[in-house]
C-alpha cells in the first residue's frame, strides 16, 4: 500500500491506496472506508471505494482542504486490512445456456474447454465487488480465471436484459437493469439486483459465489428466459 492523496474537485479528494487491481486490495480499501467514515463523521457526505482508491466527498464549510488530507493521513496511518469474509457473501444463482448467454460457446472454443467447464470455472470461486459504475447497482467483480478472460465486444450491444451475466477482460458482472453493453454475455441470473427503494443488493467489499441452476430452477425464481441473438 502506498497511500498518496489527490485533489478532486473543491470539495473531493482521491485517496489512492495501490497501483494495480487485484482482489487483496479490497480488504485494505474497505478497512480505509471504515476508519474515513469514523474520522469524517457528519462532515463526510460520500465515500466511494472503487479498484484502488476512495473517492471523499467532506463538508467544505466544515473543513478546509488541508484539515481534510490532515485527518485522511491520521486516519489512515497503522491502518491494518480487514479480514477477507468483512463483506455479504452473496449466493447468486444464474442459469447458464446459450440462448441467454450467446457467448458461453465461444469463451469455451477460445479457452480449449466445453461450456460445462466455462460453467464450472466461473462458479468455482468467490469474487470480491470492487466498485459499482456504469448503471445504478452495476457491480464490478473479479478476478476470473485467465483462461476466462475475454475483451469487450467490438461492437456494444444495443439492449442487454436484465441479469445477464458477462465477462470483459477478467472482470465479470450482472446487468441489473435492461440496458447497452458490451460484456461478453454467458448466463442470466434471475435475481433482482436493483431497485430505487432498497438500492443495491451488491456493495463494494461484498463476495459473491455464482450458482449454476437448471431452467426449471431459473423460471421458479422469476428469471425471463426470453433468448438472444449473438448480434442483436
Amino acid at each position: 500500500m502506498n497511500l498518496r492523496i489527490e485533489s478532486a474537485a473543491i470539495d473531493s479528494l482521491m485517496v489512492r491506496l495501490f497501483d494495480q487491481i487485484d482482489e487483496a486490495n479490497m480488504p485494505w480499501l474497505m478497512a480505509a472506508a471504515e476508519r474515513l467514515r469514523q474520522a469524517f463523521g457528519a462532515q463526510l457526505i460520500d465515500l466511494v471505494p472503487s479498484y484502488t482508491t476512495l473517492l471523499l466527498h467532506y463538508d467544505l464549510h466544515a473543513l478546509s482542504e488541508a484539515d481534510a488530507i490532515a485527518l485522511i493521513q491520521r486516519s489512515l496511518s497503522n491502518l491494518q486490512p480487514l479480514a477477507n469474509e468483512a463483506g455479504t457473501l452473496h449466493a447468486i444463482p444464474v442459469w447458464y445456456h446459450q440462448s441467454v448467454g450467446p457467448e458461453l460457446t465461444t469463451i469455451a472454443q477460445r479457452a480449449g474447454l466445453s461450456p460445462e467447464q466455462v460453467i464450472e470455472q466461473h462458479c468455482s470461486r468467490d469474487y470480491p465487488v470492487f466498485t459499482l459504475g456504469f448503471a445504478p447497482g452495476f457491480a464490478y467483480m473479479g478476478l476470473v480465471d485467465e483462461a476466462l478472460a475475454s475483451a469487450r465486444l467490438a461492437t456494444p450491444r444495443q439492449r442487454v436484459p436484465k441479469g445477464s451475466v458477462g465477462i470483459a477482460e477478467r472482470q465479470t458482472a450482472i446487468y441489473p437493469l435492461t440496458s447497452p453493453g458490451g460484456w461478453n454475455l454467458i448466463g442470466r441470473c434471475p435475481l433482482t439486483l436493483f431497485s430505487a427503494e432498497r438500492g443495491s443488493l451488491l456493495q463494494p467489499g461484498d463476495r459473491v459465489r455464482f450458482v449454476s441452476i437448471d431452467h426449471a430452477e431459473f423460471i421458479r425464481l422469476g428469471g425471463d428466459d426470453t433468448a438472444m441473438e449473438a448480434n442483436a
